[in-house]
């Protein structure tokens, strides 16, 4: 069995947001930001990336939101729902590579578990640095065929002209590194699976289950889902994978949880 060697949790802040958007239960209505004073639940709806070292190659899974979010959302109406107003400077990506000296020319692979705002937002960085951008096959066709500038949380001003490898099916692509097709909430949303030798297996799901409330059982979809019946078996699927490998799984937003893992610089995963 292969295993990679490090892996590393960047937390990159966190935007608000109306918890519906992420929990969809009975009783909650979305309210833009203007309206956040009012009785409704709003979320630090963390953002992180994972820097995962291996004997062939260091990866970087998402790419968390940029620091110009307020201006380039501005087409989608985003920002009024989530405004990116919980990080600090230490926090964003680029602060967050350069606190454990990795620079864009050391990476090998920059993964996209899909090419949402908030998980592509800082693709651009990466453009010429020799790292090879990857996302799903299903994800690519979907995120460069639609017309205008945007589809829902697809924006392509975060990532066209951008040349991506594909991949399209459950394999290891890196030692202790397999991609989780998990399609549901966009058309080719991924979850990343890591062996580590001391710490096990770690699987993060990305938005395929965006915090522990959604994981269940039974499984809480989301107010964003492309496709709800897809959402409902990447879970199943996902918690099947976990079960077996006796996985740690790490949401895709769940601020509690991230608060509670060993986190960059100062913690690690081995």
């Amino acid at each position: 069995m292969a295993f990679a060697t490090r892996l590393h949790i960047l937390d990159c802040g966190a935007m608000s947001c109306d918890l519906t958007w992420l929990l969809l239960k009975p009783g909650r209505s979305i309210r833009p930001r203007a309206e956040k004073d009012r009785p409704v639940e709003w979320y630090p709806c963390t953002t992180h990336a994972v820097l995962v070292e291996t004997p062939e190659g260091t990866l970087l899974w998402d790419t968390s939101c940029p620091r110009d979010w307020e201006t380039r959302w501005a087409p989608t109406g985003l920002q009024e729902f989530f405004p990116y107003d919980q990080v600090s400077d230490e926090q964003h990506l680029d602060a967050r590579l350069g606190q454990l000296g990795v620079q864009a020319e050391d990476l090998s692979h920059v993964v996209l578990s899909h090419l949402h705002f908030d998980h592509a937002g800082n693709a651009k960085m990466f453009a010429g640095s020799g790292a090879t951008l990857v996302c799903s096959e299903a994800e690519k066709d979907f995120a460069f065929g639609y017309q205008g500038e945007f589809s829902g949380a697809h924006l392509k001003a975060d990532y066209d002209g951008l040349e991506f490898q594909t991949v399209s099916d459950d394999s290891e692509f890196l030692p202790g590194v397999n991609f989780i097709q998990a399609p549901g909430h966009t058309p080719g949303t991924m979850a990343m699976q890591v062996s580590l030798r001391e710490s096990g297996t770690m699987i993060f799901t990305s938005d395929a289950v965006y915090m522990g409330d959604s994981y269940g059982p039974p499984a809480v979809p989301a107010a964003i889902v492309n496709d709800l019946a897809a959402f409902y078996e990447s879970v199943e699927k996902i918690r099947g994978i976990a079960e077996r490998t006796d996985a740690t799984v790490v949401f895709g937003h769940d601020a509690a949880q991230l608060r509670s893992m060993r986190l960059a610089p100062s913690g690690s995963y081995a």
